[in-house]
This record gives C-alpha cells, structure tokens and sequence, in this order.
C-alpha cells in the first residue's frame, strides 16, 4: 500500500528560502508533496472518509494535502522526508483509537491528594492574622 501511495503523489520543487549564499539561489531544494486524497484509487470510502475526519484542518479546500520539505541542501534527501512524513501521517491516521477504560484512583493517591490539600490549607490558615483573644 505505501508503494501506490506514493506512485498517486505528485512532486514540485522550488528554490528554498533563509540563508545559504550563492548556492541557494541557483538549486532548487525545497521539495512540495501534493495528494488528492477524494482522487486515491488505493484507499476505500471507509478510509477516506477517516482521512477527511482526522487531516480536516490539514486539508485545502479542494480535499489536496500539501507537504513541504526544505530541511536538507539536498533535494534528494527532501524528497525522501517528505516522502516519509506523508506515509508516516497516512499510516498514523488510519490506525483506530484505542478505547479508554475508566479507570479509578487508587486508595493511597486518593489520601495523598486529601493530605496534600490539608497541608495547604494549613499553610494559608498560618499566614493569617491570630484571632483577637476577646473573639474566642
């Protein structure tokens, strides 16, 4: 699956940005990963529909995810980053939420919390003035 994943990307490259000198204006490094996840022939409805769920915000308008990579000189090694990050987030997504069970606290957390609080308490009470002697 990760194989024709990736044969469904498409890749553009760019000159990066920052600083680099007289060779950053001449290569183009960057590296830009676009996919079109409503267009994969590989993933079913069920898979899609998930995708959408979990890389919503990640998402163009068009359904399109775009990945960049200009961490390296190299485009070479850019292109294999952005590559991996791209099955790494696909991969990750598709993988089902483990159900939570509800647990509860022990008996000695419990007491600890309540005496931590106590202690507290005692400590704000100190920093108060002592009560007139005529008030008790």
């Amino acid at each position: 699956m990760r194989s024709a994943l990736l044969n469904e990307v498409e890749l553009y490259t760019s000159r990066a940005g920052g600083p680099g000198g007289q060779h950053v204006n001449r290569t183009e490094s960057k590296v830009e990963l676009h996919w079109h996840l409503g267009e994969s022939r590989v993933l079913d409805a069920a898979q899609k529909a998930l995708l959408i769920k979990r890389l919503g915000g990640r998402l163009t308008a068009g359904g399109e995810l775009i990945l960049t990579c200009q961490a390296t000189r190299s485009q070479l090694k850019n292109r294999e980053i952005v590559q991996q990050r791209f099955l790494d987030l696909v991969e990750k997504s598709l993988k089902p939420v483990k159900k939570r069970f509800a647990t509860r606290p022990s008996r000695s957390s419990v007491e600890k919390r309540l005496k931590a609080k106590k202690a507290r308490g005692e400590k704000k009470r100190w920093r108060n003035r002592p009560p007139d002697p005529g008030e008790r």
